[in-house]
């Protein structure tokens, strides 16, 4: 049985964080290639440190004649995204910082176990595992202490952006303990925040003068107590941040972009790959699948899991689990799941309608618990499933 007192932690990054800064590049570019070809390949990463930016991997159009223009184009999206986030610093800043290109055509050996032939499907880009989670402990179905460490830094950024708050930038870090009774969070037991900002003059009081009204804002009425424990830039000074304080790379953040440490994860990152590549589009399938599980009323809490082999469309295994919150049974739940959604790598695509420039968007403040966009963004946070699965059980 599972525990229903206890204390759970999570954190969240912003956008200017070293590792964000480059998730944000690697998606950039994928957007930008999907723009042109919807079935583009694309697998970008991205290193930053002190003034220089170095983007790599492999890409893939049909038209390989149009590679050369769009790789002409990278250096543009990378500075575009810098800007965006906010990076003006000496020795971080969108306009002088150098950027390096080693994008390379995609391997021939790679293509030939996910493109589809006259006599089979297409195949899953990789071997691998994927979760999909949902709980009832928030309105999103997403577990409380990351949903709310996303919360916090999202609006922050969003002062920051507006000029609100002219000393706050990019780069910081937000983590929170929530304390639980029977099974449902009840209070914040310590709010821990980071954030780089402008003068060395300002003190970590300071500081906390500035962010815990939106912090306020954001969480829940009574979670805040007099117990709680504030540590807002404990370190004390943080003016030098971002790849200049520190390097980033692309894929670090895993359990940020997922469920903060509250449920498993298959350990395939997300940004710059294309949906091909199932460590993103079945991740995102089976986030869909235990989010609709949930809504439907079948569970209170939903873990599902998918497993491929390279070259093979369907999935291996399809696994879930509802930790004994529901009154369906979960190998009934694996059988209307196999009943109601492709779940070959196309079919993932089709049905969440993945072959869309809709993932530079995903790269900082979480891939789940968002709102779906009006242009197919965040589609597998759609509840649309759930009258399927309940006739299918």
């Amino acid at each position: 049985m599972s525990r229903k007192n206890y204390i759970f932690t999570s954190e969240s990054v912003s956008e200017g964080h070293p590792d964000k800064v480059c998730d944000r590049i690697s998606d950039a570019v994928l957007d930008a290639f999907l723009s042109e070809e919807p079935e583009a390949r694309v697998a970008a990463e991205t290193f930053a440190t002190t003034n220089r930016v170095v983007i790599g991997g492999e890409v893939g159009l049909s038209d390989k004649s149009k590679l050369a223009e769009y790789m002409g184009r990278i250096d543009d999206i990378a500075r575009a995204c810098i800007k965006d986030i906010g990076y003006e610093q000496d020795k971080f800043h969108h306009g002088t910082c150098e950027i390096t290109n080693l994008l390379h055509e995609q391997s021939a050996h790679i293509a030939q176990g996910v493109d589809a032939s006259d006599n089979k499907d297409e195949g899953a880009g990789d071997q691998g595992i994927m979760f999909g989670y949902a709980t009832r402990e928030t309105p999103e179905l997403m577990p409380a202490p990351i949903q709310y460490s996303h919360a916090i830094l999202r609006r922050l950024a969003e002062a920051r952006k507006s000029g609100q708050e002219p000393t706050l930038r990019p780069d910081a870090k937000s983590q929170i303990s929530l304390r639980y009774e029977d099974g449902k969070p009840v209070e914040v037991t310590s709010i821990v925040l980071s954030t780089q900002h402008a003068d060395e003059s300002q003190t970590s009081d300071d500081i906390r003068l500035i962010v815990e009204p939106y912090i306020r804002e954001v969480l829940p009425d009574g979670w805040i107590t007099e117990n709680t424990e504030w540590w807002v830039n404990p370190t004390g000074t943080f003016v030098i941040g971002g790849p200049d304080g520190d390097a980033g790379l692309t894929g670090r953040k895993i359990i940020v972009d997922t469920y903060g440490g509250a449920a498993p994860h298959g350990g395939g990152a997300f940004s710059g790959k294309d949906p091909t590549k199932v460590d993103r589009s079945a991740a995102y399938a089976a986030r869909y699948l235990a989010k609709n599980v949930v809504a439907a009323g079948m569970a209170d809490r939903c873990l599902i899991q998918l497993s491929y082999a390279i070259g093979v469309a369907k999935p291996l295994s399809i696994y879930a689990d509802t930790y004994g919150s529901g009154d369906v049974h979960p190998s009934q739940i694996e059988k209307a799941i196999d009943q109601v959604m492709d779940l070959t790598p196309r079919g993932i695509r089709q049905h969440l309608e993945l072959n869309k420039p809709i993932y530079q968007r995903t790269a900082a403040y979480g891939h789940f618990g968002r709102e779906p966009d009006a242009d197919g963004g965040f589609s597998w946070e759609r509840t649309d499933l759930v009258e399927a699965l309940k006739k299918a059980v």
